[in-house]
């Protein structure tokens, strides 16, 4: 199955389906969601916590490894389904906007268009982190008062999907 063959839509009718049949819909509040799938998140990086890059890039060579991340893909994608139920979220259409947002806040180098501005009409250099876009330290990143989150954007934001 490919990414392009996934019905959200179903997959979400199953998860909410599942739920009722247990009752489990009393426990499905955004505030326990949120936090059911950021311990999910938290049990995917587990796998990788102590990893050389080397060796993550090989995780799904090993049978069982690759049934764990599997798993623990699937617990992020259905706590985040069901999030989205319970909030009214489009997650297809949401990524969407937000590719569309990322592909103008971060142009292609050499084909126009300067750095990243970071919102209060500056420009971001990446000064004061690593060399990700935005500095990407977690602490600071370069700007007063802002943190920079993986993906180079600052606190709050982030200029990959998904992340």
């Amino acid at each position: 199955m490919t990414v392009d063959d996934i019905d959200l839509t179903e997959l979400g009718r199953r998860l909410t389906a599942f739920a009722a049949a247990r009752d489990w819909e009393q426990y499905h509040t955004p505030k326990n969601l949120v936090a059911a799938l950021s311990v999910e998140a938290s049990e995917l990086l587990e796998i990788f916590q102590w990893l050389t890059p080397e060796q993550s890039a090989r995780v799904m060579d090993d049978p069982g490894s690759a049934h764990r991340v599997e798993d623990e893909i699937a617990d992020v994608l259905a706590y985040l389904l069901q999030l989205c139920t319970v909030l009214g979220v489009d997650p297809a259409a949401a990524l969407a906007a937000k590719i569309e947002r990322n592909e103008s806040r971060f142009p292609v180098p050499g084909a126009g268009g300067g750095g990243r501005t970071d919102g209060a009409g500056g420009t971001d250099t990446g000064v004061g982190g690593d060399s990700r876009p935005g500095g990407g330290t977690g602490a600071g990143g370069g700007r007063a008062g802002g943190g920079v989150v993986a993906g180079g954007g600052a606190a709050g934001e982030s200029a990959t999907p998904g992340e």
